[in-house]
């Protein structure tokens, strides 16, 4: 997370990020955020992937972001912010943060798996005993296979832990190995869930920690709307960095 509200980061440095990312040689981390300023929002969400570039939304990374803004005193109990798909909503209490996600227009059935677009697109295989699932292996197969190959798509493997609960782990694209929370994976597997089950409010585990999805269905578009994302954020550490150094 940047603040970058004089706007001294060059977007187009994507060897830059991906170094920056790097778990080995650089900070770490699963992707970069900016934040900036935006005339018609609160603050606006510059995200990139691991690798450097601008592909989709983050759901995870949006509630990082409204934290962040928090705690730069640019946003307070409520707020809106611009990102890649549009300008969303917020609500932030304390290290609590929710987030209006953007519609879904509908799911698409693959063989005996779904697929949907959360604001990234995804890939949802239910499964059992998914914490012993090889995850990064069967997600990097999906992901590069025939009809994925050339955008490449987020693979989630969902275990039904019981009436509206669910265990996600999530194969990331941008990242090409297994992340321990995805913001809009784990919105895509609840949609997906609690359309089969005739729910709309599930409760998510992942390796990450606990959150919440609910929504309801659209009958207009056979899609769903008012989609909420909720759960904790929390800054782990701050400091500096000299971007020479990468």
């Amino acid at each position: 997370m940047i603040d970058d509200r004089q706007e001294t980061f060059d977007i187009k440095a994507h060897q830059l990020i991906k170094n920056l990312c790097d778990r080995k040689f650089g900070i770490g981390a699963d992707g970069l955020i900016l934040i900036r300023n935006h005339s018609q929002a609160d603050f606006e969400m510059v995200y990139y992937n691991a690798d450097g570039y601008q592909t989709s939304l983050c759901g995870n990374g949006s509630r990082c972001a409204v934290h962040f803004a928090g705690f730069l005193r640019m946003v307070n109990d409520s707020c809106t912010f611009y990102t890649i798909e549009g300008i969303l909503k917020a609500k932030l209490s304390g290290d609590h943060v929710e987030i209006n996600m953007p519609d879904v227009k509908g799911i698409n059935k693959v063989s005996e798996d779904f697929t949907l677009h959360t604001g990234s697109p995804h890939y949802i295989q239910f499964v059992k005993n998914v914490s012993q699932f090889d995850v990064f292996s069967e997600g990097k197969r999906i992901r590069n296979s025939g009809p994925f190959q050339k955008e490449g798509i987020n693979v989630n493997f969902v275990e039904m832990l019981g009436e509206g609960n669910i265990f996600v782990r999530t194969y990331e694209r941008g990242v090409e190995d297994e992340t321990y929370s995805c913001g809009t994976g784990v919105t895509a597997a609840a949609i997906a869930y609690g359309n089969l089950q005739g729910l709309n409010n599930i409760n998510i585990k992942t390796l990450g920690g606990e959150l919440q999805v609910n929504f309801q269905s659209d009958s207009t578009n056979s899609g769903f709307c008012n989609i909420f994302l909720k759960g904790p954020a929390q800054m782990v550490f701050k400091g500096d960095v000299d971007l020479d150094k990468f």
